[in-house]
């Protein structure tokens, strides 16, 4: 009875396998396995509280059940339960037992922290002892394609399309590795696109993947009306609490202030850690690039051990990655414990070098809180003309961030909010951190990139100029861009489809945020 309601869960049938397992935990309440199906079943109907139940109930008959361990470790990190998914991850990595799946879940979890290369261990695990499965091979040729092996990458994404021909995943991630020079691959997509009614998430993968194809193809307005589609299905998926968000920046206008930073005691001495922030897509990557080209610094990647310590320090068991209660608490803490509590955080991160980058974009958030627990760190904000930064988002699809993105004027709206919030920022805090706008970088990146290593600090090394050599990992959406010199094709790329964005434009002006 219980193999009959996995392979039922596995064909999609939802209400089969749960009277399976109605029958099985009916019969042996106290089998882990019926519990762990129950978890799955949860996962797939969206239920996380359900599954974070079911899960904990397969770890509580059975401590050594590391796919359970694993499964919460995954949930407590996309609701934000740092405290607790720490500690699930530690007894999914000491109890795992050779399952690919558990390795690949694990690969999954660790890129969530933005731990890329511990990532990559573990889906080259999965990948080799399961070769044959599309989806093993998927996110495998995805951290190939982060650590800059785009023809490893391919050829594992080619092995995928094999298997399953139809993967949407495997579409999206091999059309983001290379630039479209026919429409070999659009007519492949277009053909898929106009079959079978398919699930929103897997349509939002497929057009997102023409919409790329198509722009690198200049066909400007069918690759709008692909990105369009793509966005509205993905947001179909997820809520997004618009509300809760103005509530969040309305409390960090009002908290962070130079009389709030000026009470509290001095914080941790450490000069190691640079912090780039921003919003995603406007360069943030280029910058940390140019940056960790330099000798003496280490590329950690996007990491979010900053907030995770905060969450940990202040017990905050809150749903969400930030949240106005989040901030408030976090404006009460002791600056050198924050402080020490992230470099601990991120000591297996930092490399061997006496700097290292932090480079997630949302810390922008947490400016204040960098300059009370780090005074000595370094910050430095990138900008980007609004329309191009707005636009930038709307048409990438990301992993589980910026729900905000995916209908213009949202995507308006939090970027008003975002732009006012760094304004008050720099009224605030001006001078203790660095910004530098991506379009002077792009067009004229020698004295741009000599500034900002003076204000690092550094001496200067003419390889920051040679940022596209690199070969370390690049764990964004521009993974593949910035293997390449520095350009301004993307500058003013939104007057391509300024009629198809009246209504993200309209937004931005109606909040108050110069278009130029």
């Amino acid at each position: 009875m219980l193999r009959q309601g996995f392979n039922a869960l596995q064909a999609g049938e939802i209400d089969n396998a749960e009277e399976c397992c109605k029958r099985v935990l009916g019969a042996k309440p106290d089998l882990p396995e019926g519990h762990f199906l129950v978890g799955l079943i949860a996962l797939e109907t969206k239920q996380s509280r359900m599954a974070i139940s079911a899960f904990g109930s397969v770890t509580i008959l059975n401590p050594r059940h590391g796919a359970a361990w694993a499964q919460l470790a995954k949930l407590y990190f996309s609701v934000g339960q740092t405290v607790m998914a720490d500690e699930a991850l530690a007894s999914a990595v000491k109890f795992e037992d050779g399952d690919p799946i558990v390795h690949d879940l694990l690969g999954l979890i660790f890129s969530l922290q933005g731990d890329q290369q511990e990532a990559a261990k573990w889906f080259t695990k999965a990948a080799s002892k399961a070769p044959d499965n599309p989806m093993f091979l998927v996110n495998h040729a995805n951290s190939e394609m982060y650590l800059g092996h785009l023809d490893e990458a391919e050829k594992g994404l080619r092995k995928a399309l094999e298997i399953e021909p139809e993967s949407p995943n495997a579409h999206w991630v091999l059309a983001g590795l290379r630039k479209a020079t026919d429409y070999k691959h659009v007519d492949t997509l277009r053909g898929l696109l106009g079959g079978r009614s398919r699930p929103a998430q897997a349509t939002a993968f497929l057009n997102y993947a023409l919409g790329k194809e198509l722009e690198d193809l200049e066909d400007w307005d069918e690759a709008f009306r692909a990105f369009a589609r793509g966005a509205a299905a993905r947001r179909t998926t997820f809520d997004f609490d618009e509300a809760g968000e103005e509530e969040m920046f309305a409390a960090a206008h009002t908290v962070f202030t130079a009389d709030w930073l000026s009470s509290k005691a001095p914080g941790s001495d450490s000069s190691a850690p640079i912090f780039v922030v921003g919003q995603p897509r406007t360069g943030t990557t280029l910058i940390e690039r140019v940056i960790t080209s330099h000798s003496q610094v280490h590329s950690a990647g996007e990491l979010r051990q900053f907030g995770n310590s905060v969450r940990r320090l202040t017990r905050y068991r809150g749903g969400g990655r930030f949240s106005e209660e989040l901030l408030r608490r976090g404006s009460e803490l002791d600056g050198a414990a924050l402080g020490n509590a992230y470099l601990a955080a991120t000591q297996n991160m930092r490399g061997n070098t006496p700097r290292f980058v932090d480079k997630l974009p949302p810390n922008y958030l947490y400016v204040p809180l960098i300059l009370m627990a780090l005074p000595h760190a370094k910050i430095v904000h990138v900008r980007r003309n609004p329309m191009d930064a707005c636009f930038a988002s709307f048409k990438q699809l990301f992993a589980d961030a910026y729900k905000h993105s995916y209908e213009q004027r949202e995507m308006a709206r939090h970027h008003a909010r975002y732009f006012h919030l760094m304004q008050h920022y720099r009224e605030q805090f001006g001078g203790r951190y660095f910004e530098i706008a991506y379009e002077d970088a792009a067009s004229n990146l020698e004295p741009n990139a000599r500034a900002l290593i003076e204000y690092l600090e550094l001496p200067w090394e003419d390889d920051c100029l040679n940022f596209h050599a690199q070969k370390t990992a690049v764990t964004t959406a521009s993974s593949v861009q910035v293997r390449e010199p520095a350009h301004t094709r993307s500058i003013g790329r939104w007057r391509r489809y300024e009629n198809h964005l009246q209504a993200m434009c309209e937004e931005l002006q109606k909040q108050g945020v110069d278009l130029d």
